[in-house]
C-alpha cells in the first residue's frame, strides 16, 4: 500500500513535469521562429513582405505566436497556484465531493492569456501599419520605446496593479475565496485567476516591441521579473523598485534617443 504523502509527491511530480513539458515546448516554438524570422531578415527582399502582408494566414501565424509565446512565459509563474488548487481538489475527493482535473483549472487560466493574444496580435498589425516596427518586430520610434517604458513603471504603482498582484501572490486565499465546484467552476476560477494576472502583467508585455518580440533573451528576462515578483518574499517591493528603473530609463531615452539604436 502507498503512503498518502507518497501519493501527494507522486501527484506533485506529475503536474511539474507536465507543466515542464508544456512550457519548454513552447519555448521550443519560439526558438525555431526566432531562427526562422532572423534567416529570413537577412533576405533583403523578404522582411518587407513578411511584415506588412497581413494576410489571414499571416495574422494567424502571428496569434500562434503570441499564444504560444503567453503559455511559455506565464506557465511558469501560475504552477504554485496548479499545485494547491490540485490540493484543495484532492481534499474535496476524500470529503466526497466529485473532483475536477486540475488541467481544467489551468486551460481556464490560459485561455484568458490566449484571449489576451489577440489584443496583442491587433497591437502588433496596429504598430506595423503605422510602420512603428523594423522586420525584426522591434519599435522603430524613440517616442513609442520611452512611452512604453515609462508607462509600465508607473503601472508598476496604480492600485489596480497592487490589487491584481495580491491576489496572484496569495493563490492558497484566492482558490479558498472563489473555490466553485465542477468543471466548469474550476474552469471559470482558473479563468479569473488568469483576469487577475493579466491585469498584473499586461503592460510587461508590451516591453516585448521595445526589446524584440522575437529577442529570446528579453522575453526570458521579461518571464523570470513575473515570477519574481509573484513568489519571492519581497517581490511586490521589487517590482515598484524595478517601476521606477523603467520610468529612469524611459526618461533616459527621451534626453538621449540615441541609446534606442545601441540594440
Amino acid at each position: 500500500m502507498i503512503a498518502g504523502g507518497s501519493i501527494r509527491r507522486f501527484d506533485t511530480l506529475v503536474i511539474l513535469i507536465s507543466l515542464a513539458g508544456v512550457a519548454l515546448l513552447a519555448w521550443w516554438y519560439l526558438y525555431t521562429m526566432a531562427v526562422d524570422m532572423a534567416s529570413m531578415a537577412e533576405m533583403p527582399d523578404m522582411p518587407t513582405m513578411a511584415i506588412s502582408d497581413w494576410d489571414r494566414r499571416y495574422a494567424l501565424m502571428m496569434f500562434l505566436m503570441w499564444s504560444i509565446m503567453m503559455v511559455g512565459m506565464m506557465l511558469p509563474s501560475v504552477t504554485p497556484a496548479v499545485l494547491i488548487y490540485h490540493a484543495v481538489a484532492k481534499k474535496a475527493k476524500k470529503d466526497g465531493n466529485a473532483i475536477t482535473p486540475t488541467w481544467v483549472f489551468t486551460a481556464g487560466y490560459l485561455l484568458i492569456w490566449i484571449l489576451f493574444s489577440v489584443l496583442a496580435t491587433a497591437a502588433q498589425w496596429g504598430l506595423d501599419q503605422a510602420a512603428l516596427l523594423s522586420p525584426t518586430l522591434i519599435a522603430t520610434s524613440d517616442t513609442l520605446g520611452a512611452a512604453v517604458l515609462i508607462s509600465a513603471g508607473i503601472y508598476q504603482w496604480t492600485p489596480v496593479k497592487n490589487a491584481c498582484l495580491r491576489h496572484c501572490r496569495s493563490p492558497a486565499e484566492f482558490i479558498s475565496s472563489h473555490w466553485r465546484t465542477g468543471n466548469f467552476g474550476a474552469l471559470t476560477l482558473g479563468a479569473r485567476h488568469g483576469l487577475y494576472c493579466t491585469g498584473c502583467c499586461w503592460i510587461l508585455m508590451g516591453l516585448l516591441f521595445l526589446g524584440g518580440v522575437m529577442n529570446l533573451w528579453w522575453i526570458a528576462l521579461i518571464t523570470v521579473f513575473v515570477l519574481a515578483e509573484k513568489i519571492m518574499p519581497y517581490g511586490s517591493l521589487g517590482g515598484k523598485i524595478v517601476g521606477l528603473l523603467m520610468i529612469s530609463a524611459g526618461a533616459t531615452l527621451i534626453a538621449h534617443p540615441e541609446l534606442l539604436h545601441l540594440r
